[in-house]
């Protein structure tokens, strides 16, 4: 597997979008194991969104990129306190399994450290996504304990086809050893 991971530009965001919608929702993200469409239709991103975050000084859309395109990403964001928060990491639904995912978390973090000297990282992933809860747990991501409520009602954020959609909260020291 030869890709290049590098931090998305405008030019990258149609695409990126593509990619995240077909990873997340629909049943072309059931060709993968990641994916949302059993407990969310509607949007995953948004062209909007994802042109805010790529000029935003405190975050950062790292893209995997190989001889067919675009084939993951992930967003990182600097919080207060010596944090960062991940997110929106994503395979496109063909590549799962390959190792990519594992590459993206471990420059997500290097980017973590060096753009905004985090210390831990901080995710969020649905309670009932268990086999995503173990694949961060086997890469050290540990849940905190908190759990934050699902922001029902913001179609921003997909259509709950459930009424018991909440939030886990997981985090990572970056002192650990890598992923």
């Amino acid at each position: 597997m030869t890709h290049k991971i590098r931090a998305a530009t405008a030019d990258d965001v149609p695409k990126l979008h593509a990619l995240i919608e077909s990873a997340y929702r629909g049943a072309s993200a059931r060709a993968g194991w990641t994916h949302e469409a059993d407990l969310l239709d509607g949007q995953r991103s948004n062209i909007a969104m994802l042109s805010e975050s790529i000029v935003a000084p405190d975050r950062v859309i790292l893209i995997a990129v190989d001889h067919s395109g675009l084939i993951g990403c992930c967003e990182v964001a600097g919080v207060a306190g010596g944090g960062a928060y991940l997110g929106l990491l994503t395979v496109a639904p063909g590549r799962q399994g390959d190792g990519l995912g594992t590459a993206l978390l471990i420059a997500a973090e290097g980017q973590a450290q060096s753009r905004f000297a985090a210390t831990r990282v901080e995710m969020t992933v649905i309670r009932q996504r268990t086999a995503l809860i173990a694949y961060y747990a086997r890469r050290g991501y540990q849940p905190t304990g908190e759990v934050r409520p699902f922001p029902y009602g913001n179609p921003r954020f997909g259509v709950p086809r459930r009424d018991d959609l909440a939030f886990v909260v997981l985090e990572k020291s970056l002192s650990q050893s890598a992923v």
